[in-house]
């Protein structure tokens, strides 16, 4: 019975990772209410000074924020937000597979590029490529603030605000629903005539803004401006954390399910061979019986 008891023995291991992947999975369909709460939350935020940026970018002021002037694209930066921890399915491989012909393309076009990465997979993906990281944030957790963001956005912000960037991407994964998550890339900079939803009812579509700043303009976008991008990639993070646990439930779900299958594969070879050792046996004591 040597063969059956090493079969038992992989059953009973097969279980064990059973019980484990079971319990990721609840834990991740958990962390995911949680996070699409955070996700629900932040995007009023986010939308409404889309909107408001929406309308300077329509006005014609005196003074014109570097962040809105379009230039020639000599050298571009990605912001690259993926996971920290694996085990959720091809949500990261998804986005690499998609980020993969924009740096292909850059490098065609002779077009240099700088990778701020935020999240520990594709800080690990990105090391393995010749491209110039220049900024990282990793271990932010599942509840992230946007405070741990500054730092590393600032070294990107200032290197277009010098000149030394010529446009600014945001690649990360958008929560469609449970079963979807679909990777994305937009453009932060430069901020050109952004199209926004005018309320309904609204008896000023088309209408040409104009303000008045106080202290001044250059004072008053140069906040502004910075709040906005901070804010959308505040809100790509948070939606990634919801891809991730979502992903991750999906994918601890058929590995529960294929365990299970395993299990029953394995639950007949052995009845099989525990079959066959006793009759094996029956046959030896009846052969050694006729032979007395």
């Amino acid at each position: 019975m040597s063969g059956a008891k090493e079969i038992r023995t992989k059953i009973k291991s097969v279980q064990n990772t059973q019980k484990i992947t079971s319990a990721m999975e609840m834990v991740a369909a958990s962390k995911m209410r949680s996070a699409q709460t955070r996700m629900e939350e932040a995007r009023p935020y986010s939308d409404k000074i889309r909107n408001v940026i929406g309308h300077l970018a329509k006005a014609d002021p005196e003074y014109r924020h570097p962040f809105m002037v379009e230039r020639e694209v000599k050298r571009v930066g990605f912001v690259v937000i993926t996971s920290d921890r694996g085990l959720c399915g091809g949500l990261n491989s998804n986005l690499f597979r998609m980020l993969l012909p924009k740096l292909r393309e850059c490098e065609q076009q002779g077009i240099d590029v700088d990778i701020c990465a935020i999240g520990n997979k594709g800080l690990q993906f990105i090391s393995r490529l010749r491209t110039n990281l220049v900024a990282q944030a990793t271990h932010l957790g599942d509840r992230p603030h946007i405070s741990d963001l500054i730092g590393t956005l600032k070294v990107m912000l200032d290197a277009y605000r010098n000149g030394e960037l010529d446009q600014l991407v945001l690649v990360y994964n958008r929560f469609i629903n449970t079963m979807t998550q679909e990777p994305r890339a937009e453009t932060l900079l430069p901020l050109g005539a952004m199209e926004y939803e005018e309320e309904a009812g609204s008896d000023q579509v088309g209408h040409a803004w104009d303000y008045i700043y106080e202290p001044g303009a250059e004072q008053v976008l140069d906040e502004l401006l910075q709040r906005y991008v901070e804010s959308l990639v505040y809100q790509a993070v948070v939606d990634n954390i919801a891809s991730e646990q979502a992903a991750r439930m999906v994918a601890m779900k058929s590995a529960s399910d294929n365990a299970e299958a395993m299990i029953d594969d394995l639950q007949l070879v052995y009845n099989k061979a525990r079959q066959a050792a006793i009759t094996t046996e029956l046959t030896e004591i009846v052969s050694g019986a006729a032979a007395v």
